[in-house]
């Protein structure tokens, strides 16, 4: 055979050997890659010029948008003057809490520094969103929607929408982040809002008498007869927001991750944290545009409502006259009625084929209990401190979860008691002992003046209950126990108390906390620690290669290499980038003998 045939068909054979490996790399589910900066910007939302947070400039950041199963890779450099973590409210990170964003399980990240986020979104679909969980940052921006879209295998309980707009709401103060911080280390009640934002800008001038002129505002451009998602965040900091859209009933189909039952709401109260997913069909005759409204709930104030637009194509006129009506502020028993109608649609796969009502948790023995109870702020030590069962949580300059990995003794205890503590209140580290794959009950307990909401990290929890009045073992009697909605975040009003189970299948140290910022802030928050004793299963992935360190491991810090690169999951696999290059001087070799 000629030495050309020869070459030609080691030719066919490398490259069909290299296509083969490549398939062979890549056969897992895709990775996404976003690039983030974090700074400074300025920006007028309420007429005044001040410092916000933006990523890559923009206020509000971008959207994340992904597949259920996909591997999502953030690099963050941190643009701030002070030091930065995001953290992905609803994002459970399967067997993966080295990416929650949170001081329990990172160091923050120093300014000047980059730090790349690398988790995969498994198994969870619907609307979330990221922020800041640092310093009060919050309360200037960084916050953007998530969105996780199903596989195309599964089937949605509802036609494919016209279009899908994200709608960030939430309390606004015109004084910067650090002196908001200020305040509240100082006792210093935040007050009121000065305004409320959607997607970072002000009020539309509804209203002459307190709405200044100028105010920049968000325009919702939509199309007659067409239905469109309306994924709604209450990204604020310490507001219940009841969101409305003139003239146009809100069919309430997802809310963080679990398809409800389909309902209309003429309104629909969503608490800090919260996020809802609507169905919004454009069926008014549109001779004029209409109002989107985000008003303040069980505040006293005389600021302005968030104010948008919905702008329909064939609309002649601007919008007019009053608002749409909020509810009875003075029967706050209406809010705890609507959130006791959001129910979870059990016949609705969500990110797997199987129903959501498959897994009957109403039929769960419970093997933990945990009565949390909250009070108002009071003094510890001479200094403002909330609480949980008495405890103020500290938290130490090394964080719990590198404490965990590296056997460092003295830097928490897991000693969190299940119910409140006949004792003064203290401040301490101490954390719940979860049971890997035990079944918990949580009660939250209100002793506060206002309404608070609680996240947990790394899972879904179903809530069963809640009413006015103290807790007993009689309340269980009102539990739903068939289709209680699965979310991450839950409103408890005050001297009320909201039920929630929780299954424990998630291995990791997650952090439960106050979502109102002014109360995680000063302590209401406490981790759980949930580890498989059997170490021969892999219930929990490896330190990250890029972990930051501080506290008392600073020093196995080495110098920030990770400024100049992705420091996570590269785009080509290291070992398909060997045999690529190893392919490449084959071919050359080949071709020039």
């Amino acid at each position: 055979m000629p030495s050309a045939a020869i070459s030609k068909s080691w030719w066919f054979f490398y490259f069909n050997s290299f296509v083969g490996l490549l398939n062979l790399a890549f056969a897992g589910d895709p990775f996404v890659y976003y690039d983030w900066t974090i700074s400074y910007t300025t920006a007028s939302p309420l007429g005044v010029k001040q410092q916000v947070i933006a990523i890559d400039g923009h206020f509000p950041g971008p959207v994340l948008e992904v597949t259920t199963n996909w591997n999502v890779v953030v690099n963050v450099k941190n643009n701030l003057d002070e030091p930065l973590l995001l953290t992905w409210n609803g994002l459970q990170h399967r067997r993966n809490s080295w990416q929650d964003g949170v001081l329990g399980t990172n160091c923050p990240i120093p300014a000047g520094w980059n730090w790349t986020y690398v988790f995969q979104v498994k198994d969870q679909i619907g609307s979330f969103f990221y922020f800041p969980s640092t310093n009060f940052q919050r309360a200037a921006g960084g916050y953007g929607g998530i969105i996780i879209n199903n596989r195309d295998v599964i089937p949605v309980p509802f036609g494919t929408p016209d279009g899908d707009i994200t709608l960030a709401i939430g309390d606004w103060f015109l004084k910067s982040h650090k002196d908001l911080r200020k305040d509240v280390e100082n006792g210093v009640d935040l007050g009121s809002p000065d305004g409320i934002l959607i997607n970072g800008l002000g009020p539309y001038r509804y209203d002459s008498t307190i709405v200044p002129d100028s105010i920049a505002y968000q325009v919702i451009n939509v199309e007659p007869g067409k239905t469109y998602r309306f994924r709604v965040h209450n990204v604020g900091i310490t507001t219940s927001l009841n969101f409305r859209i003139q003239n146009h009933n809100l069919l309430l189909v997802e809310t963080e991750g679990s398809y409800t039952v389909q309902q209309n709401y003429s309104n629909m109260d969503i608490h800090v944290g919260q996020s809802y997913s609507f169905l919004v069909t454009m069926d008014q005759i549109a001779s004029n545009d209409y109002y989107i409204v985000a008003s303040p709930r069980f505040v006293n104030s005389t600021k302005a409502s968030g104010v948008a637009i919905l702008h329909y194509s064939n609309s002649q006129n601007p919008a007019s006259g009053p608002l749409p009506d909020l509810p009875n502020e003075s029967d706050p028993s209406s809010s705890m009625n609507q959130a006791r109608s959001i129910r979870m649609n059990v016949s609705a796969g969500a990110a797997r084929p199987n129903p959501q009502g498959s897994f009957k948790y109403g039929e769960i023995t419970v093997t933990d209990v945990f009565l949390l109870q909250n009070r108002p702020p009071e003094l510890i030590n001479g200094k403002r401190r909330t609480t949980l069962n008495g405890i103020s949580f500290f938290a130490p300059s090394t964080p719990l979860k590198l404490a965990q990995q590296f056997n460092v003794l003295g830097i928490y205890k897991l000693d969190f008691p299940n119910r409140p503590m006949n004792r003064p209140p203290i401040v301490d580290t101490s954390v719940i002992n979860g049971t890997y794959r035990g079944f918990i009950e949580i009660i939250l307990q209100n002793n506060d003046t206002t309404v608070q909401s609680y996240h947990l990290d790394g899972y879904a929890f179903f809530v069963v209950g809640m009413d006015y009045g103290v807790w007993t073992e009689n309340s269980r009697t009102v539990y739903n126990k068939w289709d209680g909605v699965a979310r991450s975040t839950t409103q408890v009003f005050p001297g009320a108390w909201t039920a929630l189970l929780v299954y424990l299948d998630n291995a990791g140290l997650w952090n439960l906390r106050a979502q109102n910022l002014d109360s995680w802030y000063l302590g209401q928050e406490v981790y759980l620690s949930v580890v498989n004793p059997e170490v021969t299963e892999k219930t929990e992935l490896p330190l990250p290669e890029n972990t930051i360190y501080c506290g008392v491991l600073s020093s196995l810090q080495k110098e920030q290499a990770q400024r100049v690169r992705f420091s996570g999951a590269p785009s080509v696999p290291t070992v398909t980038t060997t045999i690529f290059f190893a392919f490449i001087m084959m071919f050359v070799g080949t071709f020039m003998t």
